[in-house]
């Protein structure tokens, strides 16, 4: 058996070349045009997963971009290990805030800079190179199954029916994920917990064609304008969702926990510097950590109408546009928040104006009990990688698939990731430590050592 960490060496170069034909393929699920780009990244993956060791790997159809299911059964009595990934990437825009070409990766101070490069190629090539090394060196002891999907950055629209129709294909034992993120790089720890999520776009239309703002503004209701004072109207002044009924299934952090989670290291000035703000705000009563994992929240995550190209013109428009969204927590069903909503902001829109809600994608929150066999096998795999024990924490971010897989598939999910808040995935300049995807493939080696002992 070949020492892991001279594996990885000896490797790396290649593993890079591998990593990096991914990425080029500009696999955005949220782009139409880039319906081509999905097929052929599916089709890499396929290649990637049979030279690692996969004894077959299959491109499935479903409602919307393929699924890459693959296999490696060494014993049909031992426990099977299911593996998630996505293979779809967030749109790279605004690109001239790109230090280089997001598709054309680059190493630069030790990281991995392109889009995907964390989320979620990265992450999803540790988990294969892991097992590329387990099958190479006769050390796999239990089965790995593979589902990795083209559509999780648009809310994962087919995955569940597909689920439903291949069930006996996806039975396992524990499924593991590596799409989630790290305290920081000498903080490990392992996610404990995510947030559901609700999305919605908003359309206000006012007069029917855009008009002179000289000769109607100020007699005639301004979409922007209006837009602008319904969003305003769904937080109260102690950051507070006002729509009736939204707490109602809101579970409240005991004591315990939350000692918990004021016991994890945090440095609130670092924090606000690394993103460049002076001051931090959210729901009163609730500490930062808090707020950004175990509690609701609603944010604007786009807003548009009118006239924004360059210089100016004096227009009242037709018609404004929004997209929303709330994350949710354990226990709120997003589609009874999704139809909270649109009746909340019918009942307060004006009636100078016609508006219009349609939901988007959302899913339910997940939490994953720490006396799990699987989470204590990835507790082991990490310490040994990492050095200390990593810490058992909720994450603000949302997987609408995981609580699904639970629903449907009855298994629960490990989550084991590798990211940091700095990879600033979905943003430009998205990047991925070195020295971080080392200690991933070793700490997810370890895991199926443990695992298969346990």
């Amino acid at each position: 058996m070949k020492d892991l960490t001279i594996y990885i060496q000896e490797n790396e170069a290649q593993m890079m070349d591998d990593l990096f034909s991914l990425i080029r393929i500009p696999s955005i699920s949220a782009k139409p045009e880039h319906k081509d780009d999905m097929s052929k990244c599916a089709e890499r993956w396929k290649e990637l997963l049979l030279e690692a060791g996969a004894d077959e790997v299959t491109i499935m159809p479903s409602a919307g971009n393929p699924i890459i299911y693959g296999q490696k059964m060494v014993d049909p009595d031992a426990k099977t290990v299911l593996v998630y990934a996505h293979y779809d990437v967030m749109p790279a825009e605004p690109l001239e805030l790109w230090k280089s070409d997001p598709f054309q990766a680059e190493i630069r101070d030790e990281h991995i800079w392109a889009r995907g490069a964390d989320d979620d190629k990265g992450q999803a090539f540790i988990q294969v190179k892991a097992f590329e090394y387990l099958v190479k060196n006769n050390l796999l002891k239990n089965n790995v199954r593979f589902i990795f999907e083209g559509e999780e950055e648009i809310g994962s629209p087919s995955l569940e029916a597909f689920c439903q129709k291949h069930k006996d294909l996806l039975k396992s034992d524990i499924i593991l994920v590596s799409d989630t993120s790290m305290l920081g790089a000498d903080l490990p720890s392992l996610t404990t917990g995510l947030r559901g999520l609700a999305y919605w776009e908003i359309e206000v239309t006012g007069p029917n064609r855009d008009l002179h703002s000289g000769h109607f503004g100020g007699a005639v209701a301004n979409p922007i304008n209006t837009l602008c004072g319904i969003i305003d109207k769904v937080l109260d002044k102690d950051g507070r969702i006002t729509i009736p009924g939204f707490y109602e299934d809101v579970e409240e952090l005991s004591q315990e926990e939350r000692d918990m989670i004021a016991s994890i290291p945090f440095d609130e000035e670092k924090y606000k510097a690394a993103i460049g703000v002076k001051n931090l705000s959210g729901e009163k009563g609730y500490s930062t950590l808090e707020r950004n994992s175990c509690r609701p929240s609603f944010d604007v995550c786009g807003i548009w109408g009118g006239y924004t190209s360059e210089g100016s013109k004096t227009v009242l428009p037709s018609k404004a546009y929004a997209k929303v969204s709330c994350r949710l927590v354990p226990h709120q069903n997003h589609l009874k928040i999704s139809q909270m909503f649109i009746d909340y902001i019918s009942s307060i829109a004006p009636d100078t104006v016609e508006v219009k809600v349609t939901p988007m994608h959302g899913g339910e929150g997940y939490v994953c009990p720490i006396t799990l066999p699987a989470y204590k096998a990835a507790e082991k795999g990490f310490e040994i990688a990492f050095g200390k024990k990593p810490l058992a924490v909720r994450r603000g971010g949302s997987i609408p698939i995981i609580s699904t897989f639970e629903e449907v598939l009855g298994v629960k999910t490990v989550l084991m990731g590798f990211g940091l808040e700095s990879d600033a995935i979905h943003s430009p300049n998205e990047n991925f430590s070195l020295d971080i995807f080392r200690k991933g493939i070793v700490a997810v080696v370890e895991f199926h050592k443990a695992y298969a002992e346990a």
